[in-house]
């Protein structure tokens, strides 16, 4: 069989790349070809996504890529974030970033005038003030002058595929992260977004991943599993049911793989998330806060005159004592950008805890705590689901952290795979093999991963150690502090 490559554009909420994806019938080989940052900007207390510079540089990736005769090009973002579009289809103004503090009050707000019950029952997804409905409550309760002539909504990786053909399309599980989808139709939920005075004529076509889309100087465009976690879990290495994934970055997204999205009592009081899945599935999982608590340390100790390399600080949180004090990594004040050092601390300080001084310290805190949060979000799913967990795949960029993986392992019990690093590109690429006819089906894709030899396996160690730690950590969720020995 002839070569084929395909171009994957990732975009993250930290950095973008777009990766020339070979495949000759039995393997892929990945090549980056072009790797950019994605950082926010701040103009006068707004919080915008560069759009336009993004732009810039996709399309700078994609030349490069062109050398290969590349048979697709598909694209995958982050979720939730998006842009509105005039009638001349021009962008009215850049993205603003669901870090931005627009939605402060707008949950409260929305709730008012739309049950909470109700809400999860159409959607099925996780309550988070980041959420697309809770961005655009914000624009209807200060009237604001973007949605008198906003002609088209586009979430992030639907303007970028807009761009590159012309065509005004939504992918399907970038939508379902919007908290706007029928969880059960898979169309938009437009009777709630009238509720709410969000103008639904703006909403685009909902099309589902390996559709063609159009296409950009003759190569066709194929949407992925648009959103970046979804192309992810694409790529995870097995033919089991009885498996987790956390897609591991700035994000932990943790989670099962259903059929159908569960939206029963039990999921709405563990505030779960139904995000649509390639081919018929849906991704039953939690978002909490990743390695952006370490991001933002490394940032402070960097503007303090100490350049870090992140294997410097796992190298220094190995040598630190071990389940010292432990975070609540979702507290609220975690989720802005800020000086999360200090952030560690108060909270320590607040919960009556010991408190981490040197960087080794404070970063084994973050990283214990994101452990034993995984383990509390793995219950939760569990007992939602009724589905059992053998094995915890875990993807993405965030495993080359190892002291994490391992630690992983320890706190959920559970063997822990590690691999594919390039999860998100991997997927992107199987989903466009497989809508060219090169690949059969997804199940052939993942069997195909799972012999790339790119993964790790970690066994739980410590186990009397571990479970001492998580009922300290039950104990801080439920409010109980104190000093702990």
């Amino acid at each position: 069989m002839s070569q084929k490559t395909v171009l994957a554009v990732d975009l993250g909420a930290g950095s973008g790349r777009v990766m020339a994806v070979h495949f000759d019938g039995s393997k892929m080989d990945l090549l980056e070809l072009h790797r950019f940052p994605n950082d926010p900007v701040n103009i006068r207390g707004t919080l915008y996504w560069n759009f336009l510079r993004l732009w810039s540089e996709i399309q700078h990736g994609i030349e490069k890529g062109f050398e290969f005769d590349p048979s697709g090009i598909g694209v995958d973002t982050w979720g939730v974030d998006f842009a509105l579009l005039d009638r001349n289809g021009r962008l009215l103004e850049n993205p603003i970033c669901y870090r931005d503090d627009r939605t402060e009050g707008m949950m409260e707000a929305v709730f008012d005038k739309i049950p909470r019950a109700e809400i999860f029952a159409r959607t099925g997804i996780q309550f988070m003030r980041i959420n697309t409905l809770y961005q655009m409550m914000s624009l209807a309760e200060s009237n604001s002058p973007l949605l008198q002539v906003a002609e088209t909504f586009l979430m992030a990786p639907d303007l970028i595929n807009y761009w590159l053909t012309g065509n005004k399309l939504g992918e399907f599980t970038i939508a379902s992260t919007s908290q706007m989808l029928d969880a059960q139709t898979g169309s938009w939920a437009r009777d709630l977004m009238k509720k709410l005075a969000i103008p639904e004529q703006m909403m685009p076509e909902i099309v589902f991943p390996g559709t063609g889309l159009g296409s950009y100087q003759n190569v066709p465009v194929i949407a992925p599993a648009a959103h970046d976690t979804g192309s992810a879990v694409a790529a995870v290495p097995t033919n089991s049911k009885n498996y987790a994934y956390i897609s591991s970055g700035t994000w932990s997204l943790i989670g099962l793989e259903v059929e159908k999205p569960i939206v029963s009592d039990a999921a709405l009081e563990a505030n779960v998330t139904n995000e649509g899945g390639v081919y018929g599935t849906y991704r039953l999982l939690k978002n909490q806060t990743g390695l952006w608590i370490l991001q933002q340390c490394r940032a402070v100790w960097e503007r303090e005159g100490h350049s870090y390399s992140y294997d410097q600080l796992v190298h220094m949180a190995r040598s630190a004592p071990a389940h010292q004090s432990i975070i609540d990594v979702n507290d609220a004040n975690f989720l802005p950008p800020g000086n999360h050092v200090q952030n560690v601390r108060d909270y320590c300080v607040r919960t009556k805890q010991q408190v981490p001084e040197s960087p080794g310290a404070i970063v084994r805190v973050v990283l214990e705590s994101m452990a034993l949060a995984y383990r509390y979000t793995l219950e939760r799913l569990i007992a939602v689901s009724s589905q059992s967990v053998d094995i915890i795949h875990m993807v993405g960029g965030g495993i080359q952290n190892e002291l994490l993986n391992q630690m992983t392992a320890n706190a959920t019990g559970r063997q822990v795979i590690a691999g594919p690093i390039e999860a998100t590109v991997v997927g992107n690429a199987l989903v466009q093999l497989i809508a060219l006819g090169e690949i059969s089906n997804i199940q052939d894709g993942r069997q195909l991963v799972a012999g790339m030899d790119s993964w790790k396996s970690y066994e739980p160690q410590e186990s009397a150690i571990w479970e001492e730690a998580y009922q300290r950590y039950l104990n801080l969720l439920d409010g109980i502090t104190g000093e702990q020995s």
